[in-house]
């Protein structure tokens, strides 16, 4: 089953100083991932088209994010949606079907062939067809059925700063031509914005979803040769988060979606005060808990049935009593073997003393009967059969196992030569020389283990002397020693993760070792019946496992215990470096609780690998402050151009030529866009500001009364009074001037700059 989290659990705030981290903790704050935007049936406000003349315009404000449109007698606009289409050919119905804004995300199908209609990252339509489908879907949400050839009402559309030439004459051609606009407006929606809240004098920010633009403006004139464009906003802020969360989580088992990126920006990131002074210690465990925010997304956990405590009682009653059954079975066989044992014993012990005063014919049958090739192989059966149950008793009573010295065993055949022997004799010289080699390896073993000894001895003795006479170079070369075996650990642990993995290149080539070991033309294609499979019949092939085993690592390195080795150099570093402490141990680092990788990735709390839920879920801690960063530091995302207050003083010490116009435009810098909606950015913007201008010029700031909804209600406001009529291109004039026909007003573009 798929167990989803709650939206927002609330918990105690991390409270005390010091070391946290083993402190109890409360309970897991969690935010659940947006799911599909879909909100299904939404009845169309169709009313407003009755209430509406000829002279009432609509006003449509084509944001690359949103596109809303409504009248311009509302007080907000009517409808508002994504500005995407999904449109493909259903099988079942044999028709063409498109679905428009939050209906493409219906199902997987529709979401499979969603289309923008603006370029990536740009507020530049792209796609017409899609843009045909959105103004159908606006043009009908607003109760226009078209019945007498057109829409029969003016359009005043909102446009990005600066509009390329091919994109505004491609609008008023499928304005004019396709849905016979009587007369078309264009405004710049930051303009419409600080039309709507007053203002005549001062700097527009505005931050959308696409770029943000800083433009001056003195007595209700916007001085466009002064305006300068950002290339970062909500959309680049998404894709930076979502990238960053990638990196983070390689191997995240859910579908990180662009949609929920938007989400989880607008959500959890805010705008830090001192940027670099909060990242530095944003990892730190005292407050992780409060700063680190859990984003949950769908998982489906196994179902483990808890037992009660009676029955876990008698599960462990029952193991308890099997055990104990088990043991008392294996005493039992013990007992019967040791007895079967001593039998024996005693009767190799009585034919042994049957052997006395026998002829030799005699004693060779009663050996032959009892499979015993001479008396010396009874003597030594005897032995083995005498320590066997001596360490038996010893084992079952508890007594001491006191192993006897191996006594140097005798050979008398091997000087015997052959000609002397008969054919058992022979047989026998053979098996003492056999015998002899196991011995003499034995014993040069036993002399090369206690060589090693020495020598490590000797090694240790001389590392002691260079210790004391030199400590500095000594500490040098433990540090590089260490250094070389977590190396070696590293790239052990990474070359068992890539073998593991199909796609690797450790495992390509392990496959490829194979494929040519096994063919007698190696690089060439096997055919079948072509040639004969001989794998194996020369030894080298063999090495093949060892290959696919371990990879390209040599024997001497398979064997080496590497951690031993590492917590040997790390034991000598703790005892004589002053600067090396147990924080800096493999153990330490690798604990979860002293593991930085941990709490950027993991938080202040375990993780468990084995749960699911845990597996899906994304820390989000760092990439709160880091992404809305961007617009004071853009080269933190790669972006090559100046932060906005950097931009800001720029345009007033060097665009406003008059003293008087840069303090009235630094009276009044006007704040407006989606993206200026983070926690912290008025205050932000005002202390950077500060820092670059001149102390004697005062500065205010001002935000729209509603950042994303202004733009539209300013072209509303403008459209419905007498101000806008000399900004429209009628029908006439566009037949009589073309589509590259505009005109100027002040809140609009200029035909040139």
């Amino acid at each position: 089953m798929t167990i989803t989290s709650t939206r927002y659990i609330s918990g105690a705030p991390a409270s005390g100083r010091g070391d946290t981290r083993f402190e109890p903790k409360p309970p897991e704050r969690v935010w659940q991932a947006t799911e599909s935007p879909f909100r299904g049936y939404q009845p169309l406000p169709t009313d407003g088209y009755a209430r509406s003349s000829s002279k009432t315009a609509i006003v449509i404000d084509n944001g690359a994010s949103l596109l809303r449109a409504g009248w311009s007698f509302d007080k907000a606009p009517r409808v508002s949606f994504p500005a995407i289409v999904a449109r493909y050919r259903d099988r079942k119905i044999n028709k063409t079907v498109s679905y428009v804004g939050y209906n493409a995300y219906a199902d997987a199908t529709t979401r499979g062939q969603i289309r923008n209609a603006f370029e990536p990252g740009s507020s530049v339509v792209g796609n017409w067809d899609v843009m045909e489908g959105l103004l159908d879907y606006t043009f009908a949400s607003l109760g226009i059925t078209g019945q007498d050839g057109g829409v029969g009402r003016p359009i005043v559309m909102t446009e990005p700063v600066a509009n390329l030439g091919y994109s505004r004459k491609s609008m008023t051609e499928l304005l004019f031509e396709c849905y016979s606009a009587p007369s078309i407006a264009y405004g710049i929606d930051a303009l419409f914005s600080y039309r709507f809240n007053r203002g005549r004098s001062g700097l527009i920010i505005s931050s959308s979803h696409t770029a943000t633009h800083l433009i001056p403006v003195l007595d209700s004139n916007p001085l466009m040769s002064n305006v300068t464009r950002l290339n970062w906003g909500g959309y680049q802020g998404a894709e930076y988060l979502l990238k960053l969360i990638k990196l983070k989580y390689p191997n995240f088992q859910g579908k990180l979606i662009d949609y929920q990126a938007e989400e989880m920006a607008r959500e959890h990131c805010y705008i830090s005060q001192d940027f670099d002074r909060e990242m530095s210690t944003f990892l730190d465990w005292s407050g992780l808990e409060e700063r680190d925010h859990i984003v949950q997304y769908p998982f489906t956990e196994q179902v483990i049935v808890e037992k009660s405590e009676e029955e876990l009682a008698r599960i462990a009653e029952r193991k308890r009593e099997g055990g104990r059954r088990l043991q008392e079975q294996a005493a039992k066989m013990r007992l019967e073997k040791l007895i079967r044992k001593e039998q024996t014993l005693e009767y190799y012990k009585d034919l042994q003393q049957r052997l006395v005063n026998q002829t030799k014919k005699e004693i060779k049958r009663l050996l032959d009967d009892d499979e015993f090739k001479d008396e010396a192989q009874l003597e030594k059966t005897i032995l083995e059969l005498e320590k066997s149950i001596r360490k038996a008793r010893n084992k079952d009573v508890g007594g001491p196992d006191n192993p006897e010295e191996e006594v140097e065993p005798t050979f008398p055949l091997l000087d015997v030569p052959d000609e002397n022997l008969d054919e058992a004799g022979i047989k026998e010289k053979r098996h003492q020389r056999l015998m002899k080699s196991g011995y003499e390896a034995r014993v040069r073993a036993k002399v090369e283990k206690e060589l090693e000894k020495a020598r490590v001895a000797d090694e240790e003795r001389l590392d002691n002397e260079r210790r004391e006479n030199d400590l500095s170079n000594w500490l040098e070369e433990r540090r590089a020693a260490r250094q070389t075996l977590l190396h070696r650990i590293k790239e052990r642990d990474r070359l068992k993760a890539d073998l593991g993995n199909r796609k690797s290149l450790a495992s390509q080539m392990r496959m490829k070792t194979l494929a040519n070991l096994a063919s007698d033309q190696p690089g060439k294609k096997r055919r079948r019946g072509g040639d004969d499979d001989n794998f194996g019949a020369n030894d080298d092939d063999w090495g093949v496992y060892r290959t696919v085993a371990i990879g390209d690592q040599s024997d001497d390195e398979e064997e080496e215990d590497l951690g031993a080795g590492l917590k040997s150099v790390e034991a000598q570093l703790l005892k004589y470096d002053p600067f090396f402490n147990e924080n800096n141990t493999l153990e330490a680092q690798s604990d979860w609780t002293q593991s930085l990788v941990h709490a950027f990735l993991r938080g202040p709390r375990p993780f468990d690998p084995e749960s699911q839920q845990e597996a899906h879920q994304i820390h989000l801690n760092v990439e709160r402050i880091r992404v809305p960063e961007v617009v004071f530091k853009p080269s933190i995302a790669g972006l090559d151009q100046a932060g906005i207050v950097d931009i800001a003083a720029d345009i007033t010490n060097h665009g406003l030529a008059k003293p008087a116009d840069r303090e009235r435009a630094l009276k009044n810098i006007f704040l407006t866009g989606g993206n200026t909606m983070f926690r912290g950015f008025e205050e932000r913007l005002k202390t950077e500001l500060r820092g670059v201008l001149p102390m004697e010029i005062p500065i205010s700031l001002q935000k729209a009364s509603d950042p994303v909804l202004d733009a539209w209600r300013g072209a509303a406001q403008w459209a419905a009074g007498d101000e806008s009529k000399g900004g429209f291109v009628t029908r006439e004039e566009y037949l009589e001037k073309g589509p590259e026909y505009m005109k100027e007003h002040n809140l609009g573009n200029a035909a040139s700059f």
